[in-house]
């Protein structure tokens, strides 16, 4: 049994009664047990901030007045319950909490997709320019959708179109759907069970993916937080580009003539120069972070199709 279990949860319950004290305690027992930030988070305070502020439904951004506010004791007990999960487990927090942000809109998440954390999202609140070109998509694809949140956020940026969320995956298809539920978007939102493009109807003047990206060896070496995602949702081969290179193959058959493709690979972007040295992918460069993102257009994608259908 860990010290936090025999310990410091029953002192936490006792002791600490503001907000503060419970995201500091948080804070600390993060950091003094070595828990991994990549779900959300990058640090033991934010990381404290979400879970605690979660908790109690109240806002991430606190005020000074808002932190000093004292918890009963069900708010203390669940708090230091989550923490103690969060530690012992090392479930992330937007599993415990049940959500997570993308593009500034909240999302229901659970164990059956993965955690949103896509630098899709700076692209989405750009409105993909300047590949759009400042038009307005009639019909949108997010492939591979896991929660449907790059989807549902590109909405957002553009929205008059209709969307196609599609994932092979049937659990990620039912968290899909409680998000298309909490948006009301049911007249403007199709989840579809599909291989890739399988099941389909194109033409879309936008297609987004964010498809299982990771290959063997990043795949053994991830922290223990990332095993309690979809194994399906991460790995993709010897080198992480099994699904992207079918995506790649069959994608210009679903666009537009004047439409683009977005397609995140993360790291496995070396892999990928690597396998078609003759193609000029153009990588996005982002602001806020992240790499790994490359866009086509459909007139781009055509000149290099031979590359792909090899």
């Amino acid at each position: 049994m860990s010290a936090f279990v025999s310990t410091n949860y029953p002192q936490a319950v006792q002791q600490l009664h503001t907000i503060l004290d419970w995201i500091r305690f948080a804070a600390s027992e993060f950091d003094g047990n070595q828990v991994y930030f990549g779900h959300g988070t990058d640090n033991a305070w934010d990381e404290a901030t979400l879970l605690v502020t979660a908790s109690i439904h109240m806002p991430f951004n606190l005020t000074d007045t808002q932190q000093q506010c004292r918890l009963i004791e069900g708010e203390r007990v669940l708090i230091a319950q989550r923490i103690e999960q969060r530690i012992t487990q090392r479930i992330p927090v937007a599993y415990i909490i049940n959500q997570a942000q993308f593009c500034g809109l909240p999302f229901y998440v659970d164990e059956r997709v993965l955690v949103p954390r896509s630098p899709l999202a700076e692209i989405i609140m750009n409105r993909v320019s300047p590949w759009m070109d400042g038009k307005e998509p009639n019909r949108i694809l997010d492939l591979c959708c896991g929660s449907g949140c790059i989807g549902i956020a590109s909405l957002k940026a553009f929205p008059g179109a209709q969307l196609d969320l599609a994932d092979l995956s049937m659990d990620a298809l039912d968290v899909a759907d409680i998000n298309i539920q909490n948006y009301a978007l049911y007249e403007q939102v199709a989840a579809i069970h599909s291989d890739l493009f399988e099941n389909l109807q194109g033409p879309y003047d936008l297609i987004l993916s964010n498809p299982p990206y990771v290959d063997l060896e990043d795949l053994s070496d991830m922290p223990d937080e990332y095993h309690h995602e979809p194994a399906m949702g991460l790995g993709s081969g010897n080198d992480g580009l099994d699904i992207t290179r079918k995506i790649l193959a069959n994608a210009l058959d679903y666009l537009a003539p004047e439409g683009v493709l977005v397609v995140e690979v993360g790291n496995s972007w070396i892999h990928l120069e690597a396998a078609f040295p003759e193609v000029p992918f153009h990588w996005v460069e982002f602001e806020n972070g992240g790499d790994g993102v490359f866009v086509f257009t459909c007139e781009q994608l055509q000149q290099h199709i031979h590359h792909f259908r090899v």
